[in-house]
């Protein structure tokens, strides 16, 4: 995919859908960053059931701390790994409160130093709570970049750099979320829609379902 074609691309993404955000269910900084805690290895709406559980009533540090591990532990056994999940936020909420004032950290070191936040975690959190021009690659982005022809990579850390050094820098800030919605609902793993596809006719994919 050229320069060209890589801005046509995002164009058509930004006409499509003007302001693109998680789908994660979250009414603060914190809130997100419990959620993509807990997203690793699941689904938004897993994520979101669970956390319409606890939330509302425990949506803070100090909150669920107070909700304990076990407690914690019900709300979110629906999902993946929820035993060392529960163990990493109730870390993480002590770490807040005891270094940050409650407040959820707004540099890649502070947040990838607490229990379960990774590179992607954090690259989440930084684009979505602070407007940095970050990308997370999962499953799908990874999937569409090298599907499409936009950003091939062998590893997640070869998308990422790839993307940062091609998508166009005005659309930087919005471009992680409009490629997890194109591959989550459009460009799909087993069958892509490509007869639904946007941007069918700039894909380099060769066996396009048209």
């Amino acid at each position: 995919m050229n320069a060209e074609q890589r801005q046509e691309m995002f164009a058509r993404f930004q006409a499509a859908n003007p302001h693109p955000t998680t789908e994660l269910e979250y009414d603060s900084d914190f809130q997100l960053l419990i959620a993509v805690i807990l997203s690793a290895q699941s689904t938004d709406v897993a994520v979101n059931l669970a956390t319409r559980k606890f939330f509302p009533r425990y949506g803070t540090p100090q909150g669920i701390l107070e909700l304990g591990e076990e407690g914690l532990r019900e709300c979110i056994k629906t999902i993946g790994l929820y035993r060392n999940k529960a163990k990493h936020v109730i870390r993480t909420c002590e770490i807040l409160l005891a270094e940050h004032d409650g407040q959820v950290p707004n540099t890649r070191q502070a947040l990838e130093a607490l229990p379960g936040v990774g590179r992607k975690t954090a690259n989440v959190v930084l684009n979505t709570a602070f407007g940095l021009p970050t990308i997370a690659v999962d499953t799908h982005i990874f999937r569409v970049s090298n599907r499409t022809g936009l950003a091939p990579g062998k590893n997640v850390n070869q998308v990422e750099k790839k993307l940062l050094e091609v998508i166009p820098e005005p659309y930087l800030k919005d471009a992680h979320h409009w490629l997890i919605l194109h591959g989550r609902y459009i460009c799909v793993a087993r069958s892509p829609k490509c007869k639904e596809c946007g941007i069918a006719d700039l894909c380099q994919f060769p066996d396009k379902n048209l």
